[in-house]
Order: C-alpha cells, then structure tokens, then sequence
C-alpha cells in the first residue's frame, strides 16, 4: 500500500439521506470494519446497527472498487430507565467490536451507556418442509391426525440475513462503558468506564473480573477518569488505557490481578509557553489505538494526534497538528461544549497512515512516510462516483485565497468524529453526521 501522501482520494458511496433535516437517532456514533474488511457495521444514537456487505463484483473487477450494501438492520439496544438513580440510559451505541471469524456465522459486540451485547449474524436461505408434528405455518398438529409419516425436505429460500443476540452482559458497571475491545485469545473482552476496566470471558455473562479500578475511597478527590481503552492486537497479556489527564497507561495482566499499577506510563511534558485555562482540557485524551503490529500506538487530543513508541514513554516519536488554527478559538468552542467533543483516529491497514476527524466535516489523512498531510472533505458536493476529493485550507490570517476557507467559516456543528480504514486495502468510511462516506484510492 502506497503511502497516503502518494493517493488520490475519489468518493465512491454515501450511505443514508443527504437532506439537512437530521433525527437525532439517525446520526452515526460507531464505524469498523471486520477483519477482512467484507463487512462494515454502523451503530446510530437510536440504538440500530446497520451491517453493510462488500459488494463481490466490486471487490473482484479490475481495478477493485470499495462498494458496499445493505446486508442488516437491527434494534441492537433500547432506551431505558435506572430506577435506582432515577437516571435515563440512552439507546445509543457507543462501540462496535467483530470477533474474528470462525465459521459461516459473524459475531459481533455491542454497546451503550450500560449493556454490552453479542450478536450472531448468519445467512438462512434454505428451509425444510414437510414436518409430522407441525404444520407448514408452524402451528403443533394434533397427533391422533397424524396418519403417516413424511421424510421432511430442504427446499431453497430467498436469502435471509438473521441477527439474534447471543448473550447480554449487564450490571457490571457503575458509570457509562465508553470502551470495548476484543483480546487477541478471542475468548475474553474488557470493558471501560470512567472509573473502572472489566474483564469478561465471552461465555461467562454473570461475572467480569475488575482488572482497574482508579475510583478514589473519596469522591472529592477525583482528579481524573478513563477515556478509552484497547487490547494489544498480538500480546493477549497487554492493554493501554488512556486518562483526561493527558496520560497513557500499559498494563500486563501477567503482573497482578488487579493492574492499578501499570507497568508503562506515556506522557508528554508540557509545554510551558502553551499553558492556558484550556491546558488540561485540551490535553485529554479521547482515543487510543494500538497499530497493527503492535509496535506504536496513536493518541488523539483535541487539537493533535501522537503517535508513541510501545518501548519509549518519555515522548511521541511523531506529532500531527490536527486545526492547530483552532487554538484561539478555545475560548469559544468551550461556550459551545464543542472543546469536549471526543475525536476517534485509526491507522491504515500497514500502519503507514493515520487518520482522524475535524470540524465542518473536514477529516486528516497524516503519512508517516513521506510525511506529508491532507485536509479532505466529506461533503454533499463530492457525492459523484469517482469524484477526486480536492484537498482543503483553512486560512487564518486576513487575506484569504480562493480556495481557502476562512477560520471564522467553519461550521463546528458538523463534525467527523468516527473513521474507519479497511484492514488490508484503501477503503475508508466516514462518518459524518446521518451520512456514512466510502472512499477509496483512484488507481
């Protein structure tokens, strides 16, 4: 795979209604891709999640295209109420998990606030016909009419696609789960919440071991919570966790039964002449992704991206500004909340490339090789097949060319704050708002 500084972005879908008038419970809130990249499931704040199938005549022409259908639609999750906190839970899917593939069937984990759920996905497209003891409608036959007996048939079917849950993991956390992640052993999973990381076996329902707990005996002293959290992809032992304050911590389940003692710490030293009221705000962290070969890991703040070294924590080998244009502009983005929202970021398949989102529906594409960047758009306007995205500018100072746009022009209300790539090719999904745009490299 090319490095992204050498690719040509071209559109090549856009998924749901490209109208203005927007449901709440439409807008997208989870993207990934399964390990082969054939499927790619949405989760949306109403609880839904939409699985979409590449199609076999795209991924097999020459030159391969990145185009994908609706394979199924299911109620994942509904809204509801925690009568001992007097507290609403939202329907909304906060993540989205594949396991690894290991028969016909797809396995998936989901989330919101409080349930972490585990779904089949598998195909039905033939159907037996004459049973003795039933009828054809599934009613029970009364036996005294039974007279003879039939060798029931398999008859083929129109293809249906089924998702019914599997198991359902509730009650182990206090606060709201705002990660998932599936061990490379593909039997256990953790979750994370504010203040706490659990460990599930993907059989066992009705217990989680806690592996971190940072929930002070007092509550006044909280000085930080968990913001994500992420298996290593090879060492089944490891996993990062990441803090508002601006830190990671790795952990090796090997040391103790409980990892409050982490066996790594990766933090950046401040930088003095930046400090501000926003310093602490903007330094949280909002995700963290182990690369592919387990060797980096990327974290995203507000204004950038850093990419760390798994055998150095003193610094980032590699820093991306992301809208470094936007740092005086926090006081602002701090009466809007916009300064509290939580960017996602993810390699590329070779872990070459970064990618992660900005305001006005803008999103970052940063080459670790060439070390070049790009500012590309997800906008109706592009929603021509093979459409080359134009790379954009954001001008800051006054006179401003003509295809710049100004600072004071962006629109923070759309936002790209969920990205995937295709494991092994140049796909990419992104998410904006109700609308999910595929992508591929024009060859």
């Amino acid at each position: 795979m090319a490095g992204n500084g050498d690719i040509q972005w071209c559109f090549s879908q856009v998924k749901g209604t490209l109208d203005d008038d927007v449901t709440e419970a439409d807008i997208i809130s989870c993207v990934e891709f399964n390990h082969d990249g054939d499927l790619l499931a949405t989760g949306d704040k109403g609880g839904r999640v939409v699985i979409f199938q590449r199609d076999p005549i795209s991924k097999n022409c020459i030159p391969r295209r990145g185009e994908y259908n609706v394979y199924s639609t299911f109620q994942s999750h509904e809204p509801e109420f925690d009568y001992l906190k007097s507290l609403e839970i939202e329907e909304k899917i906060n993540k989205i998990r594949w396991l690894k593939r290991k028969n016909q069937a797809h396995f998936l984990l989901s989330t919101n606030d409080k349930t972490i759920k585990l779904w089949k996905v598998s195909e039905r497209d033939k159907r037996v016909e004459g049973y003795n003891t039933k009828e054809e409608n599934g009613q029970t036959r009364d036996p005294s009419c039974i007279t003879a007996l039939r060798v029931p048939i398999i008859k083929p079917m129109e293809l249906m696609v089924e998702a019914s849950p599997r198991r359902i993991f509730a009650n182990a956390h206090t606060y709201h789960i705002n990660s998932i992640s599936v061990n490379s052993d593909q039997e256990t999973y953790l979750s994370a919440d504010d203040l706490r990381i659990n460990l599930w076996h993907l059989e066992i329902t009705d217990q989680s071991f806690n592996i971190v707990d940072i929930k002070p005996s007092n509550m006044e002293e909280l000085t930080e919570v968990i913001t994500a959290a992420e298996f290593h992809p090879l060492e089944c032992n490891l996993f990062v966790y990441s803090s508002s304050k601006g830190t990671i911590r790795l952990c090796d389940m090997r040391q103790a039964a409980l990892c409050d003692r982490h066996s790594k710490l990766f933090e950046e030293p401040e930088d003095p002449t930046n400090r501000s009221f926003f310093s602490e705000i903007i330094s949280s962290i909002s995700d963290v992704k182990v690369s592919n070969s387990g060797r980096y890991m990327i974290s995203r703040d507000y204004l950038s991206v850093k990419v760390w070294d798994l055998h150095m924590e003193t610094k980032p080998i590699e820093s991306y500004p992301v809208h470094e244009y936007l740092r005086s502009k926090l006081c602002s983005l701090y009466e809007n909340d916009c300064i509290f929202d939580k960017f996602e970021c993810c390699w590329s398949g070779n872990d070459s490339c970064i990618m992660t989102g900005s305001y006005n529906n803008f999103f970052r594409m940063f080459d670790r090789v060439n070390k070049r960047d790009a500012t590309l758009e997800a906008a109706k306007e592009i929603a021509k097949p093979k459409t080359v995205l134009k790379p954009r500018k954001v001008c800051t100072g006054g006179k401003r060319k003509k295809d710049e746009i100004s600072v004071d022009c962006l629109d923070f209300n759309k936002k790209i704050l969920h990205t995937a790539w295709h494991p092994s090719e140049n796909i990419i999904a992104v998410a904006a708002t109700n609308n999910l745009f595929l992508l591929q490299d024009k060859l």
